[in-house]
């Protein structure tokens, strides 16, 4: 008994120092976030490096945006996720744009993730797509994803631009009189300058501009070089932080506690005993192959093949929106090119499934068979958006 206790011991150790090792091995998931502490590709560490050597007043501002300091000149709101800009920081941001600051709105991609005091005090609206455009770019250089927009009005700090690269994704409006499309593509503005008073707000269409990964391209850092010849610039940080959880109230303790008390007490009514405890009766469940088989033959029986079929296209869908933000309104066209851009499942491919689900849809009889080679395909689509599995072409 005693080798076998200690034989557990080191084994419990040899699996743990296993396991620490393989983790320490795993490499960390690159940050999304478009921050200045970011040094990955949708970070804006690079930038901010830039600008700071090449001898500009850079500052990564991590308070609240209501007390802003007296020697700023551009404020830069990065896409922000961790909270949400509040009325009263809009209106500070206004106060400081007519008395002459400069604010660079960068809109997030991800409509769950915008801000709403923001996007309301510009009447800020998502626009179409941007087309695929590799202008400008030096031979043999390659931005997957990227486009580029022309520079229509080559004002304020995109004076001596002709051209900016940016995510080939949705361009924005804004439906205030004062504000005018500076740079786009076709008809689809990708950034908007607004006069307010003696200031003015630039709102790009995304942090592209910004990125560590498209900061050297085209006339990107004209831009900023421009921003930063004005004055001090302040990255907000402030907003890419989570709230605090507010503090438990006295409630809660309360709470805890009396479930403490229950448990103690349930602990004591167990512990008694009355008498030989009486032998365990053994517990024979079904397994999870009996269960699929059931539910199978169940519905084979009920013959609901033709009724579950638009249930797969609608679950697919919902999906589709949960995980990658393609809305539920697009057409099936708009959602399969959205789904190539943002899964790797090519366009054809999904209308291929589609069409197939419409002509089983038209049938006067679905086998079984057919059912079930549709409802396979349909899985193996539902695997890939929800990261279990790659796509592979046939």
């Amino acid at each position: 008994m005693k080798n076998l206790r200690t034989f557990l011991f080191f084994g419990i150790l040899v699996t743990l120092a296993a396991a620490l090792g393989l983790s320490a091995r795993q490499a960390a998931t690159e940050s999304t976030l478009p921050s200045v502490d970011n040094p990955g590709p949708l970070g804006l560490r690079a930038l901010y490096l830039y600008l700071e050597e090449g001898g500009a007043t850079v500052e990564a501002h991590r308070d609240s945006l209501e007390a802003l300091p007296t020697t700023a000149r551009t404020v830069v709101i990065p896409a922000p996720q961790g909270r949400s800009v509040s009325p009263v920081e809009v209106e500070a941001l206004e106060r400081f744009v007519r008395g002459g600051g400069t604010l660079v709105f960068l809109t997030s991609r991800d409509k769950a993730k915008g801000q709403p005091a923001l996007e309301q005090w510009l009447e800020l609206e998502r626009g179409a797509f941007l087309g695929a455009s590799s202008r400008g770019l030096p031979e043999g250089d390659q931005d997957l994803g990227g486009t580029t927009v022309d520079v229509w009005v080559p004002a304020g700090a995109a004076r001596g631009t002709s051209g900016f690269r940016v995510s080939r994704d949705r361009g924005i409006r804004l439906n205030m009189a004062e504000a005018v499309p500076i740079a786009g593509q076709e008809g689809i503005a990708a950034l908007w300058r607004l006069g307010l008073g003696q200031g003015e707000v630039y709102v790009a269409a995304g942090p592209d501009m910004a990125e560590n990964r498209r900061i050297e391209l085209l006339d990107n850092l004209r831009f900023w070089d421009a921003l930063a010849a004005r004055g001090p610039l302040l990255f907000d940080e402030f907003h890419h932080s989570a709230e605090p959880p507010p503090p438990m109230s006295r409630g809660v303790w309360a709470f805890v506690l009396q479930c403490l008390a229950v448990g103690a007490l349930y602990v004591f009514a167990r512990g008694q005993r009355f008498g030989a405890p009486r032998p365990q009766l053994p517990e024979r469940h079904r397994s999870t192959l009996e269960y699929v088989q059931s539910m199978g033959w169940l519905t084979r029986r009920a013959k609901v093949e033709r009724e579950l079929l638009p249930e797969l296209a609608r679950h697919l869908r919902q999906l589709m929106h949960e995980r990658l933000g393609i809305p539920l309104t697009l057409s099936e066209e708009e959602a399969a090119r959205m789904m190539e851009q943002r899964c790797g499942i090519p366009s054809a491919h999904y209308l291929e499934t589609r069409a197939e689900l419409a002509r089983a849809l038209d049938q006067d009889t679905l086998t079984p068979k057919a059912y079930a080679q549709l409802a396979a395909r349909y899985a193996r689509l539902e695997a890939i958006v929800t990261g279990r599995a790659a796509f592979t072409a046939a």
